[in-house]
Protein backbone atom coordinates (compact mmCIF):
# COMPACT_ATOMS: atom_id res chain seq x y z
CA UNK A 1 0.00 0.00 0.00
CA UNK A 2 1.47 3.77 -1.03
CA UNK A 3 2.32 6.11 1.60
CA UNK A 4 0.93 9.86 1.12
CA UNK A 5 4.81 10.61 0.74
CA UNK A 6 7.56 8.84 0.29
CA UNK A 7 11.23 9.10 0.17
CA UNK A 8 13.18 6.42 -1.64
CA UNK A 9 16.59 6.14 -1.31
CA UNK A 10 17.14 10.01 -1.45
CA UNK A 11 21.08 11.34 -1.56
CA UNK A 12 21.52 15.13 -1.35
CA UNK A 13 24.95 16.51 -2.23
CA UNK A 14 25.82 20.47 -2.48
CA UNK A 15 28.60 21.27 -5.08
CA UNK A 16 30.48 24.37 -4.28
CA UNK A 17 33.67 26.19 -5.04
CA UNK A 18 34.86 24.32 -1.81
CA UNK A 19 34.14 20.90 -3.07
CA UNK A 20 31.48 18.20 -2.71
CA UNK A 21 29.71 18.38 0.63
CA UNK A 22 27.17 15.32 1.22
CA UNK A 23 24.82 16.44 3.41
CA UNK A 24 21.61 12.98 3.40
CA UNK A 25 22.71 10.22 2.21
CA UNK A 26 20.14 6.57 1.80
CA UNK A 27 17.11 8.37 3.56
CA UNK A 28 13.70 6.35 3.29
CA UNK A 29 10.80 7.68 4.49
CA UNK A 30 7.20 7.18 4.62
CA UNK A 31 4.32 9.26 5.91
CA UNK A 32 0.68 8.42 5.98
CA UNK A 33 -2.04 11.01 5.27
CA UNK A 34 -2.90 12.78 8.58
CA UNK A 35 -0.09 11.62 10.33
CA UNK A 36 2.51 14.32 12.42
CA UNK A 37 6.00 13.73 11.94
CA UNK A 38 8.78 15.66 13.34
CA UNK A 39 12.38 15.36 11.72
CA UNK A 40 15.15 15.97 14.97
CA UNK A 41 18.73 16.60 15.22
CA UNK A 42 21.80 18.03 15.87
CA UNK A 43 22.68 21.05 13.79
CA UNK A 44 24.25 20.22 10.29
CA UNK A 45 22.14 16.76 10.07
CA UNK A 46 19.93 17.63 7.22
CA UNK A 47 16.88 17.89 8.70
CA UNK A 48 15.82 21.24 6.69
CA UNK A 49 17.00 20.16 3.39
CA UNK A 50 14.98 17.03 3.80
CA UNK A 51 12.03 19.50 4.13
CA UNK A 52 13.27 21.62 1.30
CA UNK A 53 13.04 18.76 -0.54
CA UNK A 54 9.29 17.64 0.53
CA UNK A 55 8.58 21.08 -0.31
CA UNK A 56 9.73 20.96 -3.63
CA UNK A 57 12.57 23.74 -3.08
CA UNK A 58 15.54 20.99 -4.38
CA UNK A 59 15.91 18.14 -5.90
CA UNK A 60 17.42 15.27 -5.11
CA UNK A 61 21.18 14.04 -6.16
CA UNK A 62 19.80 10.63 -6.30
CA UNK A 63 16.66 9.09 -5.25
CA UNK A 64 12.78 9.73 -5.85
CA UNK A 65 10.41 11.87 -3.41
CA UNK A 66 6.40 11.27 -4.20
CA UNK A 67 3.35 12.94 -2.62
CA UNK A 68 -0.25 11.16 -3.37
CA UNK A 69 1.94 8.99 -5.93
CA UNK A 70 2.98 11.82 -8.27
CA UNK A 71 6.87 12.79 -8.06
CA UNK A 72 8.23 15.93 -6.03
CA UNK A 73 9.76 17.44 -9.16
CA UNK A 74 9.03 21.52 -7.74
CA UNK A 75 6.81 23.64 -4.67
CA UNK A 76 3.26 23.52 -5.73
CA UNK A 77 0.24 24.55 -3.73
CA UNK A 78 -0.64 21.14 -1.87
CA UNK A 79 2.56 21.59 0.23
CA UNK A 80 2.83 24.47 1.89
CA UNK A 81 6.05 25.78 3.99
CA UNK A 82 5.97 27.81 7.08
CA UNK A 83 9.49 28.64 7.96
CA UNK A 84 10.83 29.82 11.20
CA UNK A 85 10.81 33.78 9.63
CA UNK A 86 6.80 34.30 8.80
CA UNK A 87 8.08 36.30 5.49
CA UNK A 88 4.87 38.28 5.25
CA UNK A 89 5.18 41.36 3.08
CA UNK A 90 5.92 44.48 5.56
CA UNK A 91 3.54 46.82 2.77
CA UNK A 92 0.37 44.44 3.04
CA UNK A 93 -1.98 43.53 5.70
CA UNK A 94 -2.44 40.42 7.29
CA UNK A 95 -5.52 39.77 5.33
CA UNK A 96 -3.83 41.25 2.06
CA UNK A 97 -0.79 38.76 3.08
CA UNK A 98 -3.03 36.07 2.93
CA UNK A 99 -5.24 36.95 0.50
CA UNK A 100 -2.34 36.99 -2.13
CA UNK A 101 -1.76 33.50 -1.56
CA UNK A 102 -5.51 32.69 -1.61
CA UNK A 103 -5.86 34.52 -4.83
CA UNK A 104 -2.53 32.68 -6.72
CA UNK A 105 -4.66 29.41 -6.00
CA UNK A 106 -8.34 29.59 -6.16
CA UNK A 107 -8.44 33.18 -8.19
CA UNK A 108 -9.20 31.14 -11.26
CA UNK A 109 -12.17 29.21 -9.99
CA UNK A 110 -14.13 31.37 -7.25
CA UNK A 111 -15.77 34.59 -7.15
CA UNK A 112 -14.33 37.41 -5.41
CA UNK A 113 -16.81 37.25 -2.15
CA UNK A 114 -15.65 33.77 -1.82
CA UNK A 115 -11.83 34.38 -1.99
CA UNK A 116 -12.67 36.74 0.91
CA UNK A 117 -14.23 34.49 2.90
CA UNK A 118 -11.61 31.47 2.67
CA UNK A 119 -9.13 34.52 3.51
CA UNK A 120 -11.61 35.30 6.55
CA UNK A 121 -11.92 31.84 7.72
CA UNK A 122 -7.97 31.15 7.35
CA UNK A 123 -7.45 34.21 9.56
CA UNK A 124 -10.14 32.96 12.66
CA UNK A 125 -8.90 29.76 12.48
CA UNK A 126 -5.35 30.97 14.20
CA UNK A 127 -7.42 33.58 16.58
CA UNK A 128 -5.94 36.41 13.97
CA UNK A 129 -9.38 37.64 12.43
CA UNK A 130 -9.21 41.00 14.54
CA UNK A 131 -5.93 41.92 13.08
CA UNK A 132 -7.36 41.44 9.32
CA UNK A 133 -6.68 45.26 8.84
CA UNK A 134 -2.84 45.87 10.80
CA UNK A 135 0.44 45.39 9.01
CA UNK A 136 3.02 43.21 10.03
CA UNK A 137 5.25 45.85 12.05
CA UNK A 138 1.74 46.81 14.25
CA UNK A 139 1.87 43.38 15.50
CA UNK A 140 4.01 40.74 17.64
CA UNK A 141 6.30 38.05 16.61
CA UNK A 142 3.93 35.57 17.72
CA UNK A 143 0.92 37.04 15.58
CA UNK A 144 2.88 37.37 12.83
CA UNK A 145 3.86 33.52 12.45
CA UNK A 146 -0.32 32.78 13.10
CA UNK A 147 -0.58 34.84 9.75
CA UNK A 148 2.31 32.81 8.16
CA UNK A 149 0.20 29.66 9.51
CA UNK A 150 -2.92 30.93 8.18
CA UNK A 151 -1.65 32.03 4.74
CA UNK A 152 -0.90 27.98 4.16
CA UNK A 153 -3.84 26.71 5.57
CA UNK A 154 -6.02 28.92 3.53
CA UNK A 155 -4.03 27.06 0.50
CA UNK A 156 -5.76 24.09 1.88
CA UNK A 157 -2.54 22.11 1.49
CA UNK A 158 -2.05 18.47 1.30
CA UNK A 159 0.63 18.68 3.07
CA UNK A 160 1.70 21.79 6.02
CA UNK A 161 5.78 21.36 6.11
CA UNK A 162 7.09 23.54 9.10
CA UNK A 163 10.78 24.40 9.34
CA UNK A 164 11.18 25.98 12.74
CA UNK A 165 7.82 27.81 12.77
CA UNK A 166 8.29 28.74 16.75
CA UNK A 167 12.30 28.30 17.16
CA UNK A 168 12.10 32.52 17.34
CA UNK A 169 9.74 33.30 20.04
CA UNK A 170 9.90 33.08 23.43
CA UNK A 171 9.05 29.77 25.35
CA UNK A 172 5.85 31.18 26.70
CA UNK A 173 4.49 32.61 23.01
CA UNK A 174 5.58 29.58 21.76
CA UNK A 175 4.01 27.04 24.00
CA UNK A 176 1.05 28.91 23.47
CA UNK A 177 1.11 28.30 19.70
CA UNK A 178 2.29 24.63 19.85
CA UNK A 179 -1.28 24.31 21.44
CA UNK A 180 -3.19 25.97 18.53
CA UNK A 181 -1.70 24.07 15.80
CA UNK A 182 -2.67 20.80 18.09
CA UNK A 183 -5.88 22.45 17.49
CA UNK A 184 -5.99 23.26 14.26
CA UNK A 185 -4.04 20.07 13.02
CA UNK A 186 -7.56 17.96 15.29
CA UNK A 187 -10.11 20.41 12.93
CA UNK A 188 -8.26 19.45 9.52
CA UNK A 189 -6.48 16.61 9.69
CA UNK A 190 -4.01 17.95 7.85
CA UNK A 191 -0.98 15.97 6.81
CA UNK A 192 2.21 17.71 8.50
CA UNK A 193 5.84 16.93 8.36
CA UNK A 194 8.09 19.18 11.16
CA UNK A 195 11.62 20.45 11.91
CA UNK A 196 12.23 20.97 15.35
CA UNK A 197 15.40 21.09 17.95
CA UNK A 198 13.00 20.79 20.83
CA UNK A 199 12.24 17.38 22.32
CA UNK A 200 9.29 18.65 24.33
CA UNK A 201 7.59 20.02 21.31
CA UNK A 202 8.63 16.85 18.88
CA UNK A 203 7.28 14.41 21.51
CA UNK A 204 4.03 16.89 22.21
CA UNK A 205 2.80 17.21 18.48
CA UNK A 206 3.77 13.86 17.03
CA UNK A 207 2.97 10.89 16.11
CA UNK A 208 6.21 9.81 14.82
CA UNK A 209 9.83 11.40 15.59
CA UNK A 210 12.44 10.79 13.38
CA UNK A 211 15.94 11.39 14.57
CA UNK A 212 18.95 12.46 11.89
CA UNK A 213 22.40 11.23 13.01
CA UNK A 214 25.18 13.58 12.64
CA UNK A 215 25.92 15.22 9.26
CA UNK A 216 28.04 15.13 6.90
CA UNK A 217 25.92 12.49 5.22
CA UNK A 218 23.59 11.88 7.72
CA UNK A 219 20.80 9.77 7.57
CA UNK A 220 18.04 8.56 9.73
CA UNK A 221 18.80 6.86 12.62
CA UNK A 222 15.90 5.83 14.25
CA UNK A 223 12.01 6.64 14.12
CA UNK A 224 9.83 6.44 17.21
CA UNK A 225 6.43 6.15 17.53
CA UNK A 226 5.19 8.67 19.95
CA UNK A 227 2.08 6.27 21.82
CA UNK A 228 -0.15 9.56 23.31
CA UNK A 229 -3.88 9.89 22.88
CA UNK A 230 -5.12 13.00 20.78
CA UNK A 231 -6.14 15.33 21.95
CA UNK A 232 -2.92 16.31 24.07
CA UNK A 233 -3.04 18.62 26.91
CA UNK A 234 0.37 19.65 28.10
CA UNK A 235 0.00 20.55 31.33
CA UNK A 236 -1.79 16.35 31.69
CA UNK A 237 1.22 15.50 30.51
CA UNK A 238 4.09 16.82 32.30
CA UNK A 239 3.84 14.10 34.98
CA UNK A 240 2.32 11.51 32.36
CA UNK A 241 5.07 8.09 31.99
CA UNK A 242 4.50 7.72 28.79
CA UNK A 243 5.35 11.26 27.84
CA UNK A 244 8.13 10.77 29.87
CA UNK A 245 9.06 7.57 28.41
CA UNK A 246 9.12 8.81 25.05
CA UNK A 247 11.25 12.36 25.65
CA UNK A 248 13.97 10.19 27.65
CA UNK A 249 14.54 7.89 24.11
CA UNK A 250 14.96 11.14 22.41
CA UNK A 251 17.44 12.74 24.36
CA UNK A 252 19.18 9.41 24.65
CA UNK A 253 19.57 9.12 21.07
CA UNK A 254 20.64 12.82 20.81
CA UNK A 255 22.58 13.37 23.79
CA UNK A 256 24.08 9.57 24.77
CA UNK A 257 24.92 7.98 21.27
CA UNK A 258 24.38 11.27 18.60
CA UNK A 259 25.98 13.68 20.88
CA UNK A 260 29.75 12.91 20.96
CA UNK A 261 30.66 14.71 17.50
CA UNK A 262 28.99 18.31 18.50
CA UNK A 263 30.75 17.93 21.55
CA UNK A 264 33.40 17.50 20.31
CA UNK A 265 32.99 20.75 17.71
CA UNK A 266 31.96 23.14 20.66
Amino acid sequence: MKSFIEVQNVEMVFTSRKGRFHALRAIDLRVEKGEFVTLIGHSGCGKSTLLNLIAGLTRPSEGVLLCNDREIAAPGPERAVVFQNHSLLPWLTCFENVHLAVERVFGATERREQLKARTLAALELVNMGHAAAKRPHEISGGMKQRVGIARALAMEPKVLLLDEPFGALDALTRAHLQDELLKIVGRTASTVVMVTHDVDEAVLLSDRIVMMTNGPAATIGEVLAVDLPRPRNRVELAEDPAYMHHRKAVLDFLYTRHGHIEAQAA
